[in-house]
């Protein structure tokens, strides 16, 4: 079905008529065992997470979330998406991460958690767009230069 525009007007209101039809229908994406799978990145860290609905079990690579960060601030971490989307208790994560120190790690399993939430339950995307946790945090360590101590750092200047 071809239209014919013949002024800026008839373009600006197929432009709106198109965009109302072309709204992105978001679908969930599961495996054959009913779980949502991501893949979390942060520093050098990557987690691959699986959620299912369940009664609030975390396990990172075969321990108990807790034991596995012993930090409290890294426990909170992980707990961020799930917080922000009210699903407290609803659902089973399980995750494995290599790489990076635990800061990282955290990270990681935060990213990958929240992305496979959105998986699970696409009306949630709003909500942890806004918080800030599907976008991957690029931060990464900067590379030793050739001619220089360290990233930044100078050799010592000697004036004689």
């Amino acid at each position: 079905m071809a239209e014919t525009i013949n002024s800026l007007e008839d373009l600006g209101n197929a432009s709106v008529a198109t965009a109302a039809n072309d709204a992105p229908v978001h679908v969930q994406k599961l495996d054959n065992e009913g779980r949502a799978y991501a893949t979390g990145k942060r520093k050098n860290a990557i987690a691959r997470v699986w959620i299912k609905p369940g009664n609030g079990k975390i396990t990172v690579n075969g321990k108990d979330y807790d034991a596995f960060f012993a930090r409290p601030v890294l426990q909170m971490i992980l707990q961020q998406p799930i917080v922000a989307a009210s699903r407290n208790g609803q659902y089973d994560v399980i995750a494995t991460v290599s790489g990076g120190g635990l800061s990282g790690q955290a990270g990681a399993v935060r990213h990958g958690i929240s992305k496979a939430l959105t998986y699970f339950e696409p009306e949630l995307r709003s909500v942890l767009k806004a918080g800030g946790f599907l976008t991957r945090d690029s931060r990464v360590v900067e590379r030793k230069k050739y001619g220089r101590a360290k990233a930044r750092r100078s050799f010592q200047f000697s004036k004689r």
